[in-house]
């Protein structure tokens, strides 16, 4: 017999979204410092160094579909999942900011680059089992569209201070004896316990789908059905531009977020431990401010028309910032000390209190074009736009890694504590970071833009298809209307 699950309260609400903290704790840590460690400290090249991480992103986007389709057969818990990812992601967190490629390597660029491309697959290997079925799982538990918001809004608020910590935490390193294991270690803990008390809530709220009558279970990793599901889940047509929308605007944010040290340093002109302070904390600012509203905006309108309006004033005023110039000051105050931070902040407060609720939306869809007898695919769902938010990122990274180097940036000569510090590049250099922090991820974004304005889900399609989803879980006559451009 079937256990009624227990009442969503506010306080299992609340749980569950400090689980965020487990992934975004390690995930800012990792694509704000790990490409200016592997450069600064373990002395790769920045277009090496760029590569590693793309080839770990992108072994992490093969696991993305697999674990999903794992995470959604008859019978898998996902909580014990996530239980049982937590610990090993943090162990493997604290290795990758280790300098022991350094003691085992020395000077070899491609023993280094094969030690550090490992670690990282096994971070987000780990990354992958437990964000999956974090993030589908919401879906399982509610299919109201403002819940599903606000579940999301409240999570991003939390997810600013992770945000915050992740970045303010590294930027400590050089003070006293603080290094970036250190950090890593502090952060792993942290997460850890996060993880922890997001599994307890769940407990009781989340129930184990069972097999329907007849429904057939794909035994191992099932690759081929994985690949099929892909396949008619990308036939729908609001998929290809939510997949390009998200592509596009986390390749421009991470290019802008992990170029931040060279931005405050070389492009800003100002101390790197006291310009970062303040870079962090607008940005912390910024984004426990935006959340709310960004919430408050898709109540009122929808999450389209929300991520429209906040992720332009981000992309415009990166474009402003490239003709203003990131040295611009005022009474001696460099400005962009708080603009550029501000529209970070915007931009990616903006995504992340929207970005999970509208593919919860595609599972309804999906249910209501390929769905037999009510099977739902919430992880696989989730783990597609997942997926394409690594290569995103991922490529971001790998640009800025590859501008740099072309530009003529390189640390490979430097050694000992001199490798650590900033020393202001050649003027061409320069020109380089300043253009990875303004106008590149300003164009990059606002290709985002016209993928989302094509974009067709909207309160009013999502209700219409939800009522003709109702209808066709009762065996009930439905039909297609109101709902053509979904389709």
């Amino acid at each position: 017999m079937e256990t009624k699950p227990a009442v969503l309260t506010k306080k299992k609400k609340l749980g569950y979204a400090f689980g965020i903290a487990t992934e975004s704790l390690l995930y800012n840590m990792y694509y704000t410092y790990f490409l200016t460690f592997l450069v600064q400290i373990i002395h790769i090249k920045p277009n090496i160094a760029g590569i590693v991480i793309f080839i770990s992103i992108a072994w992490d986007a093969v696991t993305d579909p697999i674990l999903g389709n794992i995470s959604d057969k008859p019978g898998a818990n996902k909580r014990k999942l996530m239980l049982k990812s937590v610990l090993p992601l943090g162990i493997c967190f604290i290795i990758a900011w280790s300098t022991l490629g350094n003691t085992l390597f020395g000077e070899s660029q491609a023993l280094k680059m094969v030690f550090y491309t490992v670690i990282s697959m096994l971070i987000w290997l780990f990354y992958t089992m437990y964000t999956i079925p974090y993030y589908a799982v919401v879906a399982e538990l509610t299919e109201d569209y403002d819940e599903r918001t606000k579940i999301r809004g409240t999570a991003s608020f939390i997810n600013a201070f992770c945000i915050g910590l992740g970045n303010i935490m590294p930027a400590l390193v050089g003070v006293g004896a603080i290094t970036y294991i250190h950090v890593a270690g502090g952060l792993s803990i942290l997460a850890v316990l996060a993880g922890l008390i997001c599994a307890a809530s769940l407990k009781g709220v989340y129930q184990v789908r069972t097999a329907k009558e007849n429904e057939q279970i794909q035994k191992g990793l099932a690759i081929k059905p994985t690949l099929r599901s892909f396949g008619e889940i990308l036939k729908l047509k609001p998929v290809k531009y939510f997949l390009l929308f998200v592509f596009f605007f986390l390749a421009g944010n991470s290019m802008l977020q992990s170029n931040l040290s060279y931005m405050v340093v070389d492009c800003i002109g100002v101390d790197y431990n006291s310009g970062i302070a303040i870079v962090i904390g607008v940005l912390v600012v910024t984004m426990a401010a935006t959340v709310p509203i960004v919430t408050k905006v898709s109540e009122k309108t929808d999450r389209r028309t929300a991520c429209l309006i906040f992720i332009s004033i981000s992309a415009i005023g990166l474009a402003m910032a490239k003709i203003v110039g990131l040295d611009a000051s005022i009474g001696g105050f460099k400005i962009m000390l708080v603009a550029a931070p501000l529209l970070l902040g915007i931009g990616l407060s903006t995504f992340w209190t929207v970005f999970y609720s509208m593919s919860y939306d595609i599972v309804e869809l999906d249910e209501f074009v390929n769905g037999n007898n009510g099977e739902r695919r919430e992880s696989i769902i989730t783990a597609f736009p997942q997926l394409v938010q690594k290569f995103g990122s991922a490529t971001g990274i790998l640009l800025q890694g590859i501008i740099l180097g072309a530009y003529g940036y390189d640390t490979t000569s430097e050694s000992g504590a001199d490798a650590a510090t900033f020393v202001r590049p050649a003027e061409s250099i320069v020109k380089g970071m300043e253009n990875v922090s303004s106008i590149i991820p300003a164009v990059i974004i606002g290709l985002s833009l016209v993928f989302l304005i094509l974009y067709p889900v909207t309160r009013k399609t999502y209700n219409t298809l939800t009522n003709q989803l109702k209808k066709k879980r009762a065996g009930e006559k439905y039909s297609s209307e109101g709902i053509e451009k979904l389709l």
